[in-house]
């Protein structure tokens, strides 16, 4: 069994929830030797000077400043390659992912043969947890259509899991590596059949920033989507 987990937390602009979130996770892990990675995309709200303020307080605190640079899938790529141990927990910075869900996924990932645990939203709740109505839309449809990859999760969508760091690597190469949705690209392009649990998590409503969510996002998931459908004809 290991207890040592590398937090990995892509972030825009998300200088007021850093600091909450960070608090948050060190209480959850008080048994856990743990580093958390915040990775900025040229954040331009005072994040960055935070975070360089930050990694002098807490020893655990590696934080990853990418110039010029916006993609989120990117961003955990870079996370995860820079981390230190082989649990890699993915999770947003706007402190709707609770850490209070870290100790039950490393549980099952520990106890079980398992290579991804994801924490799957409620959808059915969206609304009542600040999720806006056209994105729980979104996101219900987007898991709908990727059904038909037989991905082994009630939430492909989900920007919460847990996964092996030597899963990652193995698979890098054939991974999309581009927009918002790492964990579809590393279920339905993995060249391995990975096992996969789901543990349903309440998703928290947003404080302090706005989501990242927009036109362009959705066009690079569904550009994403029609490539796996196409890579998969062509494979058949």
């Amino acid at each position: 069994m290991s207890n040592q987990l590398s937090v990995i937390i892509p972030v825009l602009n998300e200088k007021n929830n850093i600091l909450p979130l960070t608090k948050k996770i060190k209480k959850n892990l008080k048994r856990f030797k743990f580093e958390i990675i915040f990775v900025d995309d040229s954040s331009t709200d005072g994040s960055i000077k935070l975070l360089i303020k930050l990694k002098k307080k807490f020893n655990f605190f590696r934080p990853i400043l990418r110039k010029k640079k916006k993609d989120l899938s990117q961003s955990c790529f870079d996370g995860i390659n820079k981390s230190k141990f082989e649990n890699i927990l993915i999770m947003d910075g706007d402190l709707q992912h609770n850490p209070k869900y870290i100790k039950k996924m490393m549980k099952l990932i520990n106890n079980n043969p398992l290579d991804v645990v994801v924490g799957a939203r409620k959808l059915s709740a969206g609304r009542k947890k600040g999720l806006t109505e056209t994105r729980r839309f979104a996101s219900v449809v987007l898991i709908y259509f990727f059904r038909v990859f037989n991905i082994k999760t009630s939430d492909p969508m989900s920007g919460f899991f847990l996964i092996k760091k030597k899963i990652f690597l193995k698979n890098k190469k054939f991974l999309f590596g581009k927009g918002f949705k790492i964990l579809a690209d590393i279920l339905i392009n993995s060249q391995q059949n990975l096992a996969v649990k789901d543990i349903w998590i309440d998703f928290d409503r947003r404080y302090e920033s706005k989501s990242k969510m927009n036109y362009k996002v959705l066009l690079i998931i569904i550009y994403f989507y029609f490539r796996c459908i196409l890579k998969k004809i062509i494979n058949f």
